[in-house]
């Protein structure tokens, strides 16, 4: 079992940069993929970025590749969202979810414990 919370999100100009932290509780978090997911109004939740229970894998949508990295650092039961050349599309609310889905899972259902999201806006 494991509890998430997302924070670092804002308020970000178009072109500046944000890193997202989802911090866990639970003993067991190293053991769980974790991924990245965000919804803007009116769209449905979309697939961000994904990582391998050991860090040792990592993935993303076509949207955000060579611009967002995700990572983790399990002795802080931590994982991040570094977000770099922000766009106004970027304008979200980003969750973290982790599970014990098979990579490369980017279902929302493959992922059982959610944090409350955090708000990431970016102006032009």
């Amino acid at each position: 079992q494991v509890q998430l919370v997302e924070s670092g999100g804002g308020f970000v100009q178009a072109g500046g940069s944000l890193r997202l932290s989802c911090a866990a509780s639970g003993r067991t978090f190293g053991g769980y993929v974790v991924g990245w997911f965000r919804q803007a109004p009116g769209k449905e939740r979309e697939f961000v970025a994904g990582i391998t229970g050991s860090g040792g894998y990592t993935y993303y949508a076509d949207s955000v590749k060579a611009r967002f990295t995700i990572s983790r650092d399990n002795a802080k039961n931590t994982v991040y969202l570094q977000m770099t050349s922000l766009k106004a599309e970027d304008t979200a609310v980003y969750n973290c979810a982790a599970g014990m889905a098979v990579p490369p899972a980017r279902r929302p259902d493959q992922f059982r414990h959610w944090g409350q999201g955090t708000q990431v806006t970016v102006s032009s």
